[in-house]
């Protein structure tokens, strides 16, 4: 959990569920699961525990001390629409959220099932955006629940994008992140998927994030694609 944060897309992360379960291939090379694995029986570490998963009720209250406005990547470490997590403890976050106008919560899962089981159950504040990942075609069925979660702001992250997605579903969509695979093992993401994304996102008026190319050496891949960099963020994160 930080007041910062390298991910190019958002300003600052939030962990109020620590650990996972893989659920599709775009877990396969797990970032969070490596990291965290890395101090598994450490004592005194938050990650003491390694990826298993793990409810922190005292890092709920995090962005209440945080006085300026920022993006707030929630569960970067986990995926908050967890089965196991109860939905009182889904509730409370969502309480902190709306408590929290000064910030942009930027909230990700690949359960999608769950997340539109409870959304009739959840405060869904002005500045919460809710977001699911789609690695490849397989998984579009995740963004058809999307669109009918009452979020002020919804978006698909294609990252890492593992095979082309043709026929984007984009509608009631404000923003797509697309980007490839980093570390060791990376798979490959071809220059045409990610055309594609963004191409379909131009056409549809979607604001359009390319994250990065991926790769083992995934900085000296860049971000630039087809000569330019795309920062595009939805309307409501200016100003």
């Amino acid at each position: 959990m930080s007041d910062r944060s390298d991910i190019e897309w958002t300003d600052a992360t939030w962990n109020p569920v620590r650990g996972c379960q893989k659920v599709s291939p775009g877990c396969k090379h797990c970032y969070a699961e490596t990291f965290s694995e890395r101090f598994r029986g450490v004592p005194g570490h938050p990650f003491e525990q390694g990826f298993d998963l793990r409810l922190v009720p005292d890092a709920l209250d995090l962005p209440r001390r945080w006085r300026s406005g920022r993006l707030v990547f929630v569960n970067s470490m986990s995926d908050l629409f967890q089965d196991e997590v109860p939905k009182e403890f889904i509730q409370r976050a969502f309480a902190v959220m709306r408590e929290c106008p000064q910030h942009q919560f930027q909230v990700l899962t690949k359960r999608a099932e769950r997340l539109l089981a409870l959304a009739s159950e959840l405060d869904w504040a002005p500045n919460v955006w809710m977001g699911v990942s789609v690695e490849n075609d397989d998984y579009k069925w995740r963004i058809d629940l999307l669109q009918r979660v009452p979020a002020a702001i919804r978006f698909i992250s294609v990252e890492p994008l593992l095979g082309p997605i043709e026929k984007l579903p984009l509608k009631g969509i404000h923003w797509v992140i697309a980007g490839g695979e980093s570390g060791p093992r990376a798979r490959e993401m071809k220059p045409e998927w990610a055309r594609s994304i963004r191409d379909q996102c131009v056409d549809a008026g979607v604001a359009f994030f390319f994250k990065q190319w991926g790769g083992v050496q995934r900085k000296l891949a860049g971000r630039r694609l087809d000569r330019r960099e795309w920062n595009e963020m939805p309307a409501t994160a200016v100003g």
